[in-house]
């Protein structure tokens, strides 16, 4: 069990305050969303409601112990770290990943507003609006946390540190987020202990993420009328058959994991076509070039270096041989002898790969985590899944011991309607409270 003194001694996450900042914060959301060029968010006005709150209680203030300070690399766009001083140099436990923007949202699609803070009529419990459950409901929550610590004071052999990044949301633009924390030393402390991402949903750890390549496969062919098929390379046919091949080159490659089963992931790695381009043309034209763009969820346990150079290779293999392809039909073909063309393929991998995290599971932080759920939750169930968090993979390579958990609905993430629960919340509050006592007790 949690330490009782600690427990009774900060309590539980008081609503009032709680959805008061949250209100504020959600207040921002429209001037939050992550977007470039049309929408930069300006965490600022996030970092600053969150300042405000723990300034009573703050060195800055003489009203507390807390360490508050915002850290800029953009105009703007702040990050906010709050320790909470231990006793014992060299310990520290982490509350991370709490970012202050969102993704867009279009009130016209929505049936409330998404850029305030609102309740359902019939269920006080669920608080409405864009960030409640990513990652607003977490700003609020954890700056609870820090405030509460701040006020009651108790004496903690670890310090206590919460990180509150910018640009989670998107990775066009990189160096003013935890990126840049990470790269000025600042969260350097924090290897000093199990760092929590708090940015996942269903209070459950979340064990394993997957990794991410975004590709564009161009078929070229020969335009030509439908009528005279026999005359044309059909780059929609090429693209199609081409995929197909490639598909299956990727599943012998890079079949089902064996550790797959052991963190629990809900499907392996995957390729798969997400979008079709082409140029234009009339219903009685065969199209002489299109693209197929998609993109593959790998597990941590592949390498996305090796998974690119694969698809290089499949790419140089069909085009190389692509007399060979299946082909659709008496008259379909990819190479015309007569005119000397060839149909060919062109593969473009997008530079924001990201790479998949598995994380520690004989990690004391991982361990305290699942003890805290179990404890507050009533049951422990860790989870994999082939969506992405980006950065933490980074903070891992790092030397961080990270590990990852939220509170808000993973039903409702980037969703219309977003909604969270307080209740939930509530219980995410003391989940921390838990994972303290137990590391308390280690030393």
């Amino acid at each position: 069990m949690a330490s009782p003194s600690l427990r009774d001694a900060v309590g539980g996450l008081d609503r009032d305050p709680f959805v008061s900042l949250l209100g504020k914060l959600i207040g921002e959301s429209r001037r939050l969303q992550n977007d470039p060029p049309a929408l930069v968010p300006q965490e600022d006005l996030v970092a600053q409601h969150v300042v405000d709150a723990l300034l009573p209680v703050s060195t800055e203030t003489g009203g507390g112990p807390l360490v508050v300070r915002k850290v800029s690399y953009a105009e703007g766009r702040s990050n906010v770290i709050v320790e909470y001083p231990g006793t014992v140099p060299g310990r520290a436990i982490s509350f991370v990943g709490m970012h202050m923007d969102v993704v867009p949202a279009n009130p016209d699609e929505w049936d409330f507003d998404p850029f305030s803070l609102t309740f359902d009529s019939e269920d006080k419990d669920k608080l409405r609006g864009r960030g409640t459950t990513d990652c607003l409901g977490h700003v609020a929550l954890v700056a609870q946390l820090m405030r509460r610590l701040g006020e009651v004071k108790p004496v903690l052999k670890h310090s206590v540190i919460a990180v509150f990044i910018a640009n989670e949301e998107n990775s066009l633009i990189t160096g003013i987020g935890v990126d840049g924390l990470v790269k000025d030393g600042l969260l350097d402390k924090l290897k000093n202990g199990p760092l929590f991402w708090i940015d996942t949903a269903d209070k459950q750890p979340c064990i394993g993420t997957g990794g991410v390549i975004t590709w564009h496969l161009k078929a070229i062919g020969k335009l030509f009328h439908s009528g005279l098929a026999h005359k044309a390379i059909n780059a929609m046919e090429l693209n199609m058959e081409a995929l197909k091949e490639i598909q299956t080159m990727f599943y012998n490659d890079f079949p089902p994991h064996e550790k797959e089963k052991l963190y629990k992931f809900a499907t392996p790695s995957t390729i798969k076509p997400t979008k079709w381009s082409y140029p234009g043309g009339g219903l009685n034209q065969i199209p002489g070039e299109c693209t197929i763009s998609g993109d593959i969820r790998l597990t941590p346990f592949y390498s996305t270096t090796s998974v690119v150079k694969k698809l290089q290779e499949y790419v140089h293999d069909i085009n190389e041989n692509i007399e060979k392809l299946p082909t659709r039909g008496p008259v379909s073909k990819y190479v015309l002898p007569d005119e000397n063309l060839r149909g060919r393929l062109e593969i473009t991998i997008d530079e924001d790969i990201m790479n998949g995290v598995a994380c520690n599971l004989e990690s004391r932080g991982f361990q305290a985590l699942c003890k805290a759920t179990e404890e507050i939750v009533g049951h422990v169930e860790p989870y994999s899944i082939t969506g992405s968090l980006p950065l933490i993979r980074e903070l891992q390579d790092e030397g961080f011991d990270v590990q990852t958990a939220g509170y808000g609905l993973l039903k409702t993430y980037h969703a219309k309607n977003e909604y969270c629960l307080f209740s939930d919340m509530a219980q995410g509050f003391q989940v921390f409270l838990s994972i303290i006592s137990q590391l308390e007790a280690d030393v």
